[in-house]
């Protein structure tokens, strides 16, 4: 029977949950690194064992560690992340131009293949690459050339936030950027260009069109269909099916088309999950009911999914990486809130069940379905 192994980050530590395929009777370990600011916790598709974890803080700062033991033993990498070159000026919130200034790694996203190559999204925003497990770091400086002038910081910071690798085309990378907009390369990270055809950004920018600038949330993609794409923007939810080059919105008839994470069926492609959230300024569900939305039609049409989850007095948020679907016959997915919950469906979203109620708040979810 499969093990299934949930990847938690927190304001306050790591955990990982385990259960069988049932899903139904889990075990909580940690927290490891207690304290520390988890943005993300991630294990590698082709070595289950090796784990990375982003862990941040504000008095010793930033800190990559890596575990090949499934989180028994731990191991501090490199944690020097240099900006090519002069690394120039970014927008800030008043207009004016400010300095580019590393913070903390929001998204760690190891290659499918080959478990010592990793990319880390970072904030102030940009992409970079290790080909020996976290020993040493390299930015894909070209990303920063696509007008990074005119990138600005969203609420929570000027964040790299996504990286979503092609299955079929190791040279393809896609990522997001608050608030700077979505980014495509199709030679391995070298050159970029911006895919934001579509967007509009009425509330954020001058020119709700613009090449760059919007807030995107999160982008999500099945890897049998690379071309065809689904984001969570700041407001609205879109769909591309031409691998970026245009999108189109498919928030139908969702109580709120605002929102952060974003996910994809394992088996059903054109089935897609969403949490929306009241407002940016609201940051919790419309009427205070926790439900997710899915979609078995693309977008447009969506359902409540809320067995299991209160519908009442619930104030909590999801966030962007805090979504996660595994990949077996019975299709999982979870989720983690601000509220320190992090839910279970084990039958695609028609009902769910609380793994745990009382962690720090949830700043990221990953699973592995293990042999």
């Amino acid at each position: 029977m499969s093990e299934v192994r949930v990847l938690v980050g927190t304001r306050k530590g790591a955990f990982v949950l385990r259960s069988n395929e049932q899903r139904k009777d889990w075990t909580v370990e940690g927290p490891h690194f207690p304290g520390w600011e988890i943005y993300h916790i991630t294990g590698t598709p082709s070595d289950p064992n090796r784990l990375y974890v982003s862990q941040s803080g504000g008095w010793f700062g930033q800190i990559i560690q890596r575990s090949d033991d499934a989180g028994k033993t731990w191991e501090t990498m490199n944690n020097e992340f240099a900006y090519a070159g002069v690394p120039g000026t970014h927008q800030w919130y008043d207009g004016t131009q400010h300095p580019w200034e590393f913070k903390r790694v929001w998204h760690l996203e190891p290659s499918p293949t080959n478990p010592d190559s990793l990319y880390a999204g970072i904030e102030d925003a940009a992409l970079f690459h290790s080909n020996d497990g976290g020993k040493s770091w390299q930015e894909l400086s070209g990303l920063r050339d696509v007008k990074a002038n005119l990138w600005q910081p969203g609420a929570g910071g000027m964040c790299l936030h996504t990286i979503v690798l092609s299955k079929d085309d190791p040279n393809r990378i896609f990522v997001a950027i608050s608030a700077a907009g979505a980014f495509r390369s199709d030679d391995g990270g070298q050159t970029w260009r911006a895919v934001n055809e579509g967007l509009k950004s009425d509330y954020e920018l001058p020119d709700a069109s613009a090449e760059v600038g919007h807030c995107v949330h999160s982008i999500a993609m099945h890897p049998s269909r690379p071309n065809i794409l689904f984001m969570q923007k700041h407001w609205d939810v879109m769909r591309s099916d031409n691998g970026g080059d245009s999108w189109h919105e498919i928030s139908g008839n969702l109580p709120s088309d605002f929102g952060f994470p974003i996910g994809v069926h394992a088996h059903e492609p054109n089935t897609i999950y969403v949490v929306p959230i009241t407002s940016d300024s609201h940051h919790f569900p419309p009427d205070g009911k926790l439900r997710v939305y899915r979609s078995r039609s693309g977008g447009n049409e969506w359902e409540a999914l809320t067995n299991g989850l209160p519908q009442s007095d619930c104030y909590v948020n999801v966030l962007r990486n805090a979504l996660a679907i595994d990949s077996l016959a019975s299709c999982g997915v979870y989720f983690g809130t601000t509220g320190g919950q992090v839910y279970v469906s084990a039958d695609s979203g028609d009902n769910w069940q609380a793994i745990v109620h009382d962690l720090p708040p949830v700043l990221s979810v990953e699973v592995q379905v293990l042999p």
